[in-house]
């Protein structure tokens, strides 16, 4: 579950942009891309070139979604760790203001410096 109210840590599987939820599809504003998504048991997080965008999936049928959306704009600030020898994760840190930190975990060979880049010039503009 993704609730970003309890700053929980989310172990996240990077999946391809094409696997994003359909109806974040609906969400999305004229020009705003999809740069990454990741996926937990049933929730996804997508970053895209002007916000982070949750879906929580809830309920045991899953019809019911929470949809949160944090703008960059809000983002004061963010860190990153990146995998070592024997812990293969890495993870991302975002400070928001009025939400505190939210931690996220992403599994295997993601490439965070890179992804970090990405996300840095959507903060810092």
């Amino acid at each position: 579950m993704i609730d970003f109210q309890k700053s929980m840590l989310f172990k996240l599987n990077p999946i391809p942009v094409e696997q994003l939820f359909e109806p974040i599809h609906q969400f999305l504003i004229e020009e705003e891309l999809v740069i990454a998504v990741f996926k937990t048991v049933r929730d996804q997080v997508a970053f895209t070139n002007k916000r982070i965008i949750a879906a929580n999936v809830q309920g045991f049928t899953g019809k019911k979604v929470d949809y949160t959306s944090i703008p960059y704009s809000k983002v004061q600030a963010f860190s990153i760790e990146t995998a070592g020898v024997l812990d293969l994760d890495c993870e991302l840190e975002v400070y928001v203001s009025a939400l505190g930190k939210v931690r996220f975990e992403i599994k295997g060979g993601f490439d965070i410096v890179r992804f970090n880049k990405i996300i840095s010039q959507y903060v810092l503009s």
